[in-house]
């Protein structure tokens, strides 16, 4: 049954990269292909030594290593990112995509070498395979790369080596090797952009939202690991370190990481941030409407524990109930798409911060809300929450915010048909049809697809429903235009509904980035 699993959910990776590049095709094809077909064969072995225990850090059980879907996504983001900004003429992004699928494949191949190393026998015929496709990787890269671009790739692969030995270290059983590959590769590339805009007083130069995402998620790791650091030498559930915690992130946070911001904006950072939260009145609209939702949020999560006794064996709420916070997400995304995506920008990347640092101090136990905070959220945890951190509705988060981080925006001149959809891809692809998959699939599904407990009716419905939004879209939304290219989103649609059905990986940051690569076409 396992088996059947992978191999449906190969197959359908490799028809997204081959329909990627039946479009757009290049030296890179060569090398994204080969990277798919060594990454497909190292994720079998690596599966074994999951299921063996042979692994070097503990990795979430309930899942396979997820290592082909994970190494194709940030090679193609870079590709499809390169071909649009050619289209539109920026010549700089243009470089810059070349770099970022230079850097995802790198990262890959140096991930899938590290899973042959300390796979015992040593796998010939894979070796064989990688080492085709490492000669295919390298050729292209000193073909393509100049000699400066070639060192901001080995810096990214240096970082995430020392971030994957921290992290993984720190977080067990909280991550498969795909999606660490995919969530500490996209920070370790996101810690290099910062330190080399900094170095290269590149500040003022351009948006101060992207300077204010980079520093925020750059800031939230740190934050992270020194408290883990210190909390490893100390009770952190008592009042004193609870105090410090506050202070710390307080020192930190206005000491450090706002002088860095402000440094980068050549503004100050919380006048900035106040006078572009009430630029018009539309945001202000936007921010009750928001407070409205959040605090709706809140309700649902004391509602649903109020129905707990002590003595109710059920722990865990239905998936239906889950998915409330799927609508909610949806009501709060496409009203801030439709009438101010920069707001949309800013708000989700403080939503972000938000989140996380209540996770840290859940995780810590920090006073007066730590233990509060476990007690409330146990209720909604689910086998992808298998470590110590409770990671899903952080990575709902990053899921419908990502496609309008990754809007190329300097770019967007040369966006047409269904790449007018992009910042929607979010909300399609996770608030819409991971939603209605498992709704009509647990409720009304019948027929299941192999290996899975999926069923064929949820996916269906799931295309169906996305559909079906997307024909809203286009009613109440005039910068979308379909002129063409309907076959091409059917097509993409249907192809993250079927990965949606046979991945185990964390569905809610690989379909949005999927369906974000096929529709940049």
């Amino acid at each position: 049954m396992v088996n059947k699993l992978l191999v449906a959910e190969s197959l359908v990776v490799f028809c997204i990269v081959l329909s990627v590049h039946a479009v757009v095709w290049d030296r890179f094809s060569w090398c994204a292909l080969a990277l798919a077909v060594q990454a497909f064969y190292v994720q079998h072995k690596w599966d074994r030594l999951l299921q063996s225990g042979g692994a070097v850090f503990q990795y979430r059980s309930s899942a396979n290593s997820g290592l082909l879907p994970a190494s194709m996504i940030i090679p193609l983001l870079g590709i499809v990112f390169r071909e649009r900004c050619k289209a539109s003429g920026n010549v700089y992004f243009e470089r810059y995509g070349v770099v970022v699928s230079a850097t995802g494949m790198a990262l890959a191949y140096f991930l899938s070498i590290i899973a042959l190393g300390i796979t015992k026998p040593v796998p010939k015929n894979t070796c064989i395979v990688s080492g085709a496709a490492g000669s295919a990787i390298l050729y292209t890269m000193k073909n393509s790369l100049a000699v400066s671009e070639v060192i901001e790739v080995l810096e990214v692969l240096l970082i995430f080596v020392y971030l994957s030995m921290i992290v993984l270290y720190l977080m067990p059983r909280c991550f498969t090797p795909g999606e660490a590959l995919l969530v500490l590769g996209g920070l370790s590339f996101v810690l290099n952009q910062l330190i080399k805009r900094s170095l290269n007083a590149a500040g003022g130069k351009g948006d101060p939202a992207d300077y204010l995402l980079l520093v925020t998620l750059v800031a939230l790791v740190l934050l992270g690991i020194i408290f883990s650091a210190l909390f490893f030498f100390m009770d952190s559930s008592t009042w004193t370190s609870s105090l410090f915690f506050y202070m710390m992130t307080a020192v930190l946070g206005l000491g450090i990481f706002v002088p860095w911001l402000q440094y980068l904006i050549k503004r100050q950072p919380l006048f900035w941030l106040v006078e572009f939260l009430v630029q018009s009145r539309t945001r202000l609209y936007l921010l009750g409407y928001w407070v409205l939702l959040a605090l709706s949020a809140c309700v649902i999560v004391l509602y649903q524990n109020s129905k707990r006794t002590p003595d109710s064996k059920k722990l865990q709420v239905s998936t239906v109930t889950r998915k409330y916070f799927h609508f909610l997400a949806v009501a709060t995304y496409i009203p801030g798409i439709l009438y101010d995506m920069q707001l949309l920008f800013v708000a989700s990347v403080a939503c972000l911060a938000v989140f996380v640092l209540l996770e840290y101090i859940r995780y810590f136990r920090i006073r007066p809300m730590g233990q509060t905070l476990r007690q409330l959220l146990t209720l909604f945890l689910d086998e992808r929450d298998s470590g110590p951190l409770i990671l899903t509705p952080i990575y709902l988060l990053l899921g419908m915010s990502l496609p309008v981080w990754l809007f190329p925006r300097l770019c967007a001149s040369s966006l047409s048909s269904p790449s007018t959809l992009l910042p929607y891809c979010g909300v399609l692809a996770v608030g819409v049809g991971d939603t209605i998959a498992s709704v009509c699939g647990s409720s009304m599904g019948e027929i299941k697809w192999p290996g899975t407990k999926k069923t064929f009716e949820g996916t269906m419905m799931a295309i169906f429903a996305q559909i079906i939004a997307v024909a809203l879209i286009l009613i109440f939304d005039t910068n979308v235009s379909m002129n063409s290219g309907y076959v091409w989103l059917l097509g993409s649609i249907t192809l993250v509904s079927l990965l949606e059905a046979f991945t185990t990986q964390i569905d809610n940051l690989l379909l949005p980035l999927y369906l974000h690569i096929l529709l940049m076409i």
